[in-house]
């Protein structure tokens, strides 16, 4: 019986510590948001300059609705 349980000996050894799920919570977040990164500027040569036009672009949105709702430079009727 001695000689049985002396093969499980090494068997410590082999164990893989797991990280505690606070660790684990946070690989996972990096790796999918490394994962959102890549999908989003798959076949984009330079993915800085699309950022900047993007931003360019909600600035510009941005500016046109604070326009429009101030009352400047909308449509107004005329009656007569």
């Amino acid at each position: 019986m001695g000689m049985c349980l002396s093969c499980f000996g090494g068997a410590a050894d082999d164990v893989v510590v797991t990280p505690d799920p606070d660790a684990r919570r946070r690989q996972l977040a990096e790796a999918a948001e490394k994962r959102q990164k890549e999908t989003a500027y798959r076949g984009v040569k330079n993915p800085e300059a699309v950022e900047r036009k993007r931003k360019k672009q909600e600035e510009s949105e941005n500016q046109a609705m604070t326009t429009t709702a101030s009352g400047g430079g909308g449509l107004r009727w005329q009656v007569g």
